[in-house]
């Protein structure tokens, strides 16, 4: 039976680090802000909202709320997001995505500081994973991955790594991340042939196509690391399931992410962290 690599032990050991920074920063004077931008009230939005604001109490981290209503227009909006963009006392803001149809969110991540974009949405950010540069952050599910594979001692140097998905949330910037950490990276996706096959050859396979179950055994071998970033409500099961089919592939393994318990966890922990380095930087 495969290592299970649980992701409440990754947050715990982020969290004690995180909390000595935060207040080394308050005894220097800073104190360390993340402003939640929050167009209408979405249950998923929510959710994520009161997760940040529980870990932020625990961390140390001070959290303000800009809540606007569905129908804001685009010239308040953008008033509103300029005013904490342009705020010296915050050092990170998260923007709840997608934003309603009306509105223009291209314009936005133009306008959005890099600087403090924790979330990993602005073409800086990007522009800073694809070159291994400190210009803003990675999107927080994909350094999450790499928290954790740190964590259990996986150290992607040398080792083939393949990639299901080719977003720019999640699989295209986890590629870069191992790249720069000398794994040999393969990114499958819709169109590429014979995943399974490609899939087998992999030490360290990161599951991100954002479908439920996808990834069966015909897809791992014997000593594979799997990483399921997935996320799906599984009716049949009446739970959370990921990409990965873990009843199948656990037993085939060596190591692999549980959906839920797994990645998902962390990923509020690193948004914290880049608002600490924000703060740190400032």
């Amino acid at each position: 039976m495969a290592e299970i690599l649980k992701g409440k032990p990754v947050a715990a050991a982020m969290v004690a680090r995180m909390r000595e920074t935060a207040d080394a920063l308050r005894v220097n004077g800073v104190e360390p802000t993340i402003c939640v931008i929050r167009v209408g009230a979405r249950d998923d939005d929510l959710s994520y909202e009161k997760g940040v604001m529980k870990r932020s109490a625990e961390v140390g981290v001070t959290v303000r709320q800009v809540v606007l209503p569905e129908a804001v227009t685009q010239e308040q909006f953008e008033q509103a997001f300029e005013a904490v963009n342009c705020d010296p006392l915050v050092h990170g803001i998260l923007l709840f995505r997608p934003l309603p149809k009306h509105l223009d969110a291209e314009r936005i991540r133009m306008l959005f500081d890099p600087k403090k974009d924790v979330d990993g949405w602005t073409d800086g950010s990007l522009a800073g994973v694809y070159a291994n540069a400190k210009t803003g952050f990675a999107p927080c599910t994909a350094q999450a991955v790499m928290e954790l594979l740190h964590y259990y001692g996986i150290d992607p140097k040398g080792k083939r790594a393949t990639v299901i998905g080719r977003s720019l949330v999640i699989g295209r910037p986890v590629a870069m991340l191992l790249m720069h950490e000398n794994a040999t990276v393969t990114v499958c996706h819709t169109r590429t042939q014979d995943v399974p096959a490609i899939a087998r050859e992999a030490d360290i396979l990161v599951c991100a196509a954002g479908v439920m179950k996808s990834v069966t055994e015909a897809f791992t071998n014997p000593g594979q690391v799997v990483i399921d970033v997935g996320i799906h409500w599984d009716e049949a099961k009446g739970g959370l399931s990921g990409d990965v089919d873990f009843d199948r592939v656990s037993p085939v393994v060596s190591a692999i992410t549980p959906v839920p318990g797994g990645v998902g966890g962390i990923t509020t922990c690193v948004l914290l962290d880049h608002v600490l380095t924000a703060a740190s930087q400032a």
